[in-house]
């Protein structure tokens, strides 16, 4: 899009946020002067747009009031932002709405697009390629996630109904704080005030939720994102497995799968020298042991396996295997 057509649409855009801009402040956020501005406006005038000059101290420009803009006027970048957004958002599951409703979503922007830039959006999405499946997460229905979103807002109580993994259903009221996607699923975080302690729940397993009056005042230093991490790290797993590995947390932490490590700081042994690096204490539960000894080598640090006795096992097989294949020689050309 040529430039300065691009900033006639940035003026556009900043003149429909409501009220009168200074032709200074106009000026600034487009890096123009104001004679061009003035010269941008009369452009917006000239197809129709009733754009307003105020005169005096605190002059400008506005619209005319009650005046409906297009329905939709994207750039390049912004057209391309919002298809890719809603395929990446399908594939990986966190589009907060069905399949149909992001393939309509996606016609519908193609279809008032210009045609040149309709053909060029079409190259882009024909020559993407994924090296992973969509996902197979529920999308959150608007009916469970909206109202959800807007008690978080409001810091105001909800009803709901309530069906765990294991079938039981439950109705319950709740002081909900965060709305959280991860791993391709959408989580709520609230205090349950019938015993006074953080809860986590799945969006796409709730139902009835009703807005109540009222309002709570929301944990002080909550972290709605790390809540729902420490949650599924301490859920029941098969395996509960203990480490103990050389480094820093935040070097530790940051290699190892989000949602199933807590990684905490131990204390210096007696004796430790000063420039040695710390030891930290890593806690996972785990359903299968047999990719952690990949996991483990990749960590690249010495780490002691307290607990489970079986996974020594798996990483003394595992590091044969690699032994082997170094000692390998090729095959013969």
């Amino acid at each position: 899009m040529p430039r300065p057509l691009a900033r006639v649409l940035t003026l556009l855009e900043l003149l429909q946020s409501g009220g009168i801009r200074p032709v200074s402040e106009l000026a600034d956020r487009l890096n123009v002067d104001e004679r061009t501005v003035r010269r941008y406006a009369q452009r917006l005038l000239d197809i129709d747009v009733p754009v307003e000059s105020v005169r005096g101290r605190y002059g400008g420009y506005r619209l005319a009031p009650g005046y409906r803009l297009p329905p939709l006027m994207l750039s390049d970048d912004e057209a391309l932002a919002v298809l890719l957004g809603l395929i990446a958002g399908r594939r990986s599951g966190l589009t907060a709405a069905t399949d149909t409703a992001s393939e309509t979503a996606s016609a519908k922007i193609r279809r008032v697009l210009p045609e040149r830039l309709r053909r060029r959006l079409d190259a882009v999405l024909g020559s993407l390629a994924f090296t992973d499946p969509p996902g197979t997460a529920p999308a959150p229905d608007p009916g469970v996630l909206l109202p959800i979103a807007e008690a978080v807002h409001h810091h105001r109580p909800i009803s709901m109904r309530y069906t765990a993994g294991d079938g039981r259903r439950s109705e319950r009221t709740l002081h909900p704080y965060g709305v959280v996607a991860h791993a391709g699923r959408w989580y709520m975080t609230a205090v349950d005030p019938t015993v006074g302690e953080d809860r986590t729940f799945r969006l796409d397993r709730i139902a009835d939720v009703r807005i109540l009056p009222g309002s709570f005042a929301p944990p002080e230093a909550s972290d709605p994102a790390q809540r729902v991490l420490t949650g599924l790290a301490t859920a029941p797993y098969r395996h509960e497995v203990s480490l103990r590995v050389q480094g820093a947390v935040g070097d530790i932490d940051a290699r190892l799968p989000a949602g199933l490590a807590l990684v905490s700081q131990r204390p210096s042994p007696d004796g430790a020298h000063p420039d040695a690096d710390p030891w930290c204490r890593v806690d996972l539960r785990v359903d299968r042991l047999d990719w952690l000894p990949a996991v483990l080598a990749s960590l690249d640090r010495p780490f002691v396996i307290d607990r489970p006795v079986e996974l020594r096992g798996l990483v003394e097989a595992f590091a044969r295997r690699l032994a082997d294949s170094a000692r390998r020689s090729p095959p013969p050309d």
